[in-house]
């Protein structure tokens, strides 16, 4: 082990903006993105599924609300909604005297919620449109058979869903990976916020934003290797 840190230092020893300092800092901002945008995808996605079925409700009053939330998540920016959450929530009358204060004092939750909101409104429509491009044949043999209407939904329209939702949502996973840059505008350390912290330091922005930009580049290659093997899986039936 010491010996790779010493090839390692040996490495960047003629390097004066790249040093295992800044290097660091790039580590840092990856570790904090990658926890952010995983972990508001999961509780997006968790969140997405029944609001996507209350969606698809042929009745106005329980559909009606989930448009209004989606509509609204998904019409304005989601830097805006960041801003609202952080700024925002200190002006709550009593929550510094709660115990929410200790945690949303944190820019990271702040911004967790933010990212979650977001990403689970998109998510929603998207399953929605899944849901209802389930086919009609499918339904009617569902209840041949005597399904219930939970059992069905288990059964047959969600796992139909999830296949058909695929693509889309890996084109949202990739959004929310990019839309993750703005995090580092509520002091958050993540991989934008490092190049900026070299950028300030070293007065180099062509190589501190260029790095970035290919860790985003190498962790977007990532993600779609990842879903096109899921959709060669999942979807395999419909290939010829």
């Amino acid at each position: 082990m010491l010996d790779i840190s010493t090839w390692f230092n040996d490495l960047l020893a003629g390097n004066t903006i790249f040093t295992a300092d800044t290097l660091g800092y790039y580590w840092e901002g990856l570790v904090t993105t990658t926890q952010l945008v995983f972990l508001s995808l999961v509780a997006g996605l968790i969140i997405a599924v029944p609001l996507a079925i209350m969606r698809s409700s042929k009745h106005k009053w329980i559909s009606l609300p989930i448009y209004f939330y989606t509509y609204v998540f998904r019409g304005t920016p989601l830097l805006i909604q960041l801003y609202i959450i952080y700024y925002g929530v200190v002006f709550i009358d009593g929550i510094q005297d709660t115990f929410l204060w200790p945690v949303l004092r944190e820019a990271f939750y702040p911004a967790l919620i933010a990212f979650t909101l977001n990403t689970a409104a998109y998510t929603t429509e998207i399953f929605r449109g899944a849901i209802k491009a389930t086919a009609q044949g499918e339904i009617e043999a569902a209840r041949a058979y005597g399904m219930s209407p939970r059992l069905m939904m288990r059964r047959i329209i969600l796992p139909s869903a999830f296949r058909r939702a695929l693509p889309a949502y890996g084109n949202e996973v990739i959004f929310m990976l990019h839309a993750s840059a703005i995090a580092s505008v509520v002091t958050l350390m993540d991989l934008t916020g490092a190049a900026r912290f070299v950028y300030a330091r070293y007065y180099a922005p062509f190589e501190a934003f260029l790095f970035v930009a290919a860790i985003y580049l190498c962790l977007t290659f990532a993600i779609l290797f990842f879903f096109r093997y899921l959709e060669k899986k999942l979807l395999a039936h419909l290939n010829p």
